[in-house]
């Protein structure tokens, strides 16, 4: 039976001594966010190894996204006709700015938030039409093996009532996890109430066995996709896979994490118990112009990987290779995720720029508060410390294998 081979461009985590993993939340349209954050790292890796052309897929063993973090990790590890990424980090963010108003038409006048209910009552607020032809187009039939990196993107399948992880180690032996890497964005993005959830079939061409996929919104399983690409690389030194050393053992202080969130708005303090103890149906997914019930599970499920990340990190005493950068002072329009017009999506330009200066945040695991790092410097500062981290990295492993 012939293998799936991937197009791994860089050496496999066995030459050096870390396993690095990039990951990035859902959030619509504040996948602008990320995109500023990351165009700022993919900067700094050019500098440290004065090389324009430098891609983070060549220093990440692990790019996993959920929702519109797993659009821009296909973006990030989709080949062009070069056999390199299709984007650019620095081409994210012109990206949404130029399509999100087509994907999400705003309704407007004094009407809207009726117009807006009656949508949501009626099926999808949007049609979805716009964005699966603009990921078809860009995506092209490229499939989950041919990604230049490994990549693991979360989605939920209401058939099967349970998560479905598109992962590229998982593949050698689910192949019918090869999916086209269009229809694994649609599929994640798929946004309850948004857009219409996605059916896809996806065959496996070695065993002829077909399987469908009825998927919505990844952010349903997990919003914050960190532990997830952590636990596909156990999984893979558990299965004793040849990328990987087996003489280390196995612990945090392996992992190298880049972990980017989309932001929130846990600074308005906008619902209480009181206002939702009267809440109905329709209260629960349509809100002032919000939907709650999704609202609650997304931030639920990146406080809780954050948690778990931030406990393990500090108890192997590697809590200086974890990066969680996001912002949980958005307000307003700056905090949805779907209101495209040009003053929120430039207003979102700016909170990614703002959140660059910030002062690089922990969690501390005695009180729950995210707290200022003494003396952590500001999150421009930790990337450039990242990237060069990475680059010292890829450099380790390309000399070992020159001596191997």
């Amino acid at each position: 039976m012939a293998s799936i081979t991937t197009k791994i461009q860089k050496l496999p985590p066995k030459y050096g001594n870390i396993i690095t993993i990039l990951s990035i939340d859902g959030g619509g349209i504040r996948g602008i966010i990320p995109g500023v954050i990351l165009s700022h790292l993919e900067s700094q890796l050019q500098l440290v190894d004065d090389n324009k052309d430098a891609r983070l897929a060549d220093y990440f063993d692990v790019i996993a996204g959920t929702s519109t973090g797993g659009l821009i990790t296909g973006m990030l590890s989709a080949p062009n006709a070069n056999n390199r990424p299709l984007f650019a980090a620095k081409d994210v963010v012109p990206f949404y700015l130029d399509h999100s108003p087509k994907i999400f038409p705003q309704t407007r006048g004094i009407f809207a938030d009726t117009v807006n209910l009656v949508k949501a009552l009626a099926g999808p607020k949007y049609d979805g039409k716009y964005l699966h032809n603009l990921i078809s187009k860009n995506l092209g039939g490229v499939k989950l093996h041919q990604a230049l990196t490994n990549v693991v993107i979360p989605t939920f399948d209401i058939n099967k009532l349970q998560p479905v992880i598109f992962s590229s180690y998982q593949i050698t032996t689910s192949r019918v996890l090869d999916a086209p890497l269009s229809d694994i964005c649609i599929g994640t993005s798929a946004a309850p109430t948004f857009l219409p959830a996605h059916l896809f079939t996806n065959k496996d061409n070695e065993s002829g066995t077909t399987e469908q996929f009825n998927l919505i919104d990844g952010g349903i399983a997990v919003n914050n996709p960190a532990l997830v690409a952590i636990s596909e690389v156990s999984r893979q030194i558990i299965r004793k896979n040849p990328d990987f050393n087996p003489d280390k053992p196995m612990d945090y202080n392996r992992f190298l994490v880049v972990s980017i969130g989309t932001g929130s708005k846990r600074s308005e303090q906008k619902y209480d118990a009181k206002m939702a103890s009267k809440w109905g149906i329709i209260s629960w997914i349509f809100n002032n112009g919000s939907t709650p019930i999704l609202d609650f599970y997304s931030e639920a499920s990146a406080d809780m990987i954050h948690y778990h990340n931030s406990v393990v990190f500090q108890a192997f005493r590697s809590e200086d290779s974890y990066l969680r950068i996001d912002d949980d002072t958005l307000k307003g329009d700056a905090a949805s995720v779907d209101v495209a017009t040009e003053e929120n999506l430039n207003k979102l330009v700016e909170v990614g720029q703002n959140l660059l200066k910030k002062p690089v945040s922990r969690l501390n695991v005695d009180t729950g508060i995210y707290e200022p790092i003494q003396n952590g410097g500001t999150n421009e500062e930790a990337l450039k410390r990242f990237a060069k981290l990475l680059s010292e990295e890829k450099k380790r492993r390309e000399s070992n294998a020159q001596q191997k």
